[in-house]
């Protein structure tokens, strides 16, 4: 085992790599890992060179991030089928709209496959942003290198360090600017790589359409298995599921859910696609629900729900997430952090067309089912008991 600290260097293989990185949380703070695939002159040549939460799978999956949970991060990473062009990869975490800088993070560590270890000390550190390793192409041969070098403005300044233009959160509507006099030059890539998050301060945000449309809007639900409570308590997986009441222009209604198989359909009616079914929360990406943006136009309203199929209600426990990924635009995190009592079902956000934008609202009100989950939202829909 080579152990690295900052500035420390070691070879590796030209090939297929895994990088486990492991961090201690902080009560209150997201911490969001990240690598950038860089040319000779550092910087990125444009958004298909970051691979982040929002874009997991990069340069034809040579580069992918394929674990994101709290206290720890995972990479696989192909050297031997990277761009010409891409002479470094480098890694970094940065803290969620700087809540709190590195010093609070009792340990971080990354792991790369064929025994080297880099230890970053983060006592003292004030930074909110690092670069905390980097494999670099020296003379024909792949290296990896510790790094831990901070930026204390946080995602910004470390992202303009690699070339890299934030995309700023839409802003409230303002008045109708004056045409511009002449063209604009290219901007320098822009990546949207800010993240919403909703909560009792701010509840809801509305996304313009743009040319492109929305494309593809994913909702993904994370959540953590559950966790022996004590000596005399049984150990038990929660089987927590994403679903969603769905409400058509033309007033077709129905639910998109694993139980009764109701998986919906993404090029037909209801436009809506129950991805798959994790039954105990050990898969990393959790669970999807796709939406056809591009049939946007047609649909009234979705609100997204979870409920807990197996194991007793305890919303705190799961730490579910439910990310809103709509292309070109911030991510919208809306998490489950209210105390459900003894309610197996939870209305987490309503996403509603409003005038052609996506306008969502967080909710996360709790009831005892689907049934008066309907009532309380006004959809007057039948139930009847399904499984799965």
């Amino acid at each position: 085992m080579t152990v690295l600290v900052p500035g420390g260097n070691a070879p590796v293989a030209t090939g297929s790599l895994r990088v486990d990185i492991h961090y201690g949380t902080i009560a209150g703070a997201d911490i969001d890992v990240s690598a950038f695939a860089l040319t000779a002159q550092g910087k990125v040549r444009g958004d298909q060179d970051m691979c982040f939460y929002g874009q997991p799978n990069v340069l034809g999956g040579a580069l992918q991030l394929t674990d994101a949970s709290p206290g720890r991060a995972a990479f696989t990473l192909d050297l031997g089928r990277l761009d010409a062009a891409v002479e470094k990869v480098a890694l970094t975490a940065t803290i969620h709209e700087n809540k709190a800088s590195f010093e609070r993070v009792s340990t971080l560590s990354l792991h790369v496959a064929g025994g080297i270890e880099a230890q970053i000390p983060t006592a003292g550190m004030k930074e909110t942003a690092l670069i905390l390793g980097e494999f670099y192409l020296r003379q024909g041969a792949w290296k990896f290198r510790c790094v831990g070098q901070g930026f204390a403005g946080g995602l910004a300044p470390l992202a303009t360090h690699f070339g890299v233009e934030i995309a700023a959160a839409p802003a409230p509507a303002a008045a109708p600017a004056a045409p511009p006099a002449a063209p604009a030059p290219a901007p320098a890539p822009k990546i949207s790589l800010s993240k919403v998050t909703l909560d009792k301060t701010r509840s809801s945000i509305s996304l313009e359409k743009t040319a492109a449309g929305f494309g593809e809007i994913r909702v993904n639900l994370n959540w953590n298995k559950g966790k022996s409570g004590g000596l005399f308590s049984r150990s038990q997986a929660i089987d927590l599921d994403v679903g969603c009441l769905f409400e058509l222009q033309d007033g077709y209604k129905g639910a998109v859910q694993a139980l009764g198989n109701a998986f919906g359909d993404l090029q037909d009616e209801p436009y809506i696609q129950l991805m798959g079914d994790d039954r105990t929360g050990s898969v990393a990406g959790g669970e999807w629900l796709h939406i056809n943006g591009k049939k946007w136009s047609e649909i009234r309203r979705i609100l997204v729900y979870a409920f807990i199929y197996d194991g007793a209600p305890n919303w705190k426990e799961t730490d579910g997430v439910v990310t809103i990924h709509v292309p070109g635009q911030p991510e919208i995190e809306v998490r489950l952090n209210e105390e459900g009592g003894r309610l197996g079902m939870c209305a987490i956000a309503l996403l509603e067309n409003d005038n052609g934008a996506v306008k969502v609202t967080r909710r996360v009100d709790f009831h005892k089912g689907h049934e008066p989950m309907d009532k309380a939202y006004g959809w007057g829909m039948r139930w009847s008991a399904g499984s799965k």
